[in-house]
């Protein structure tokens, strides 16, 4: 049996929304190899993935407001448009020999104010260029059949471009035709007494009458 330090390979062949979850999630397929003939007891493995932001086009007439708060006016863009951390997380892949497939769950946020959400939310269709850092660390037996730890190298990266439909498939699950805004407690208390005292029936016919310029005096 070989006690070598194993060399471990890795890419992503897909991703989904997670049907039954407490919160939208994309389950991303992540594939992981190692020398042929070097069983692998297990891997803690360290998940880092970026939005490469100027790896794609983007339509400056149909510019959406979220792009704009990001990375300023199009005409800008050149200079401000970077990559965006959307998230870290750590898996544990399982015992194998050649290659497995592990899941990789992400959660997606809601909340605007969050920069991967509001970037996400400001695509209307193609695709999310994103880039993956791998590390982590390796538990395997050496050739007196103990088990050892080495650390994996930080040069994994791979590139994988997410459907924005698969984004806004999987918040929609969640929270069908609906956006999340944060306000003050000051305003929402006034926003609360507007509403009661018009007797409007939700929270959209308030901010329909704010909006039209109904509010009282």
């Amino acid at each position: 049996m070989s006690s070598s330090v194993p060399e471990l390979s890795f890419g992503v062949e897909g991703a989904e929304p997670l049907r039954y979850a407490a919160v939208p999630t994309i389950e991303f397929t992540v594939v992981v190899g190692a020398d042929a003939g070097q069983p692998i007891r297990s891997v803690l493995l360290d998940v880092q993935i970026q939005i490469a932001a100027r790896q794609r086009p983007y339509d400056a007439d149909g510019a959406h407001g979220a792009l704009l708060e990001l990375f300023g006016t199009p005409d800008r863009w050149g200079s401000t448009l970077r990559t965006l951390l959307w998230t870290r997380t750590t898996v544990i892949v399982p015992p194998f020999e050649g290659s497995t497939e592990v899941g990789v769950p992400v959660p997606c946020t809601y909340d605007l104010e969050v920069t991967s959400g509001r970037y996400f939310a400001g695509l209307s269709d193609g695709e999310v260029p994103l880039e993956f850092l791998f590390s982590g660390t390796v538990f395997f037996l050496g050739s007196q059949g103990m088990l050892q730890t080495a650390r994996i190298s930080l040069d994994h990266d791979v590139a994988y471009r997410l459907p924005v439909n698969v984004w806004r498939e999987a918040i929609e699950r969640h929270f069908p035709q609906s956006a999340w805004l944060r306000l003050g407690r000051e305003h929402f208390d006034r926003l609360c007494t507007f509403k009661a005292r018009r007797g409007l029936p939700s929270w959209d016919a308030a901010v329909d009458a704010l909006l039209e310029g109904r509010e009282e005096p």
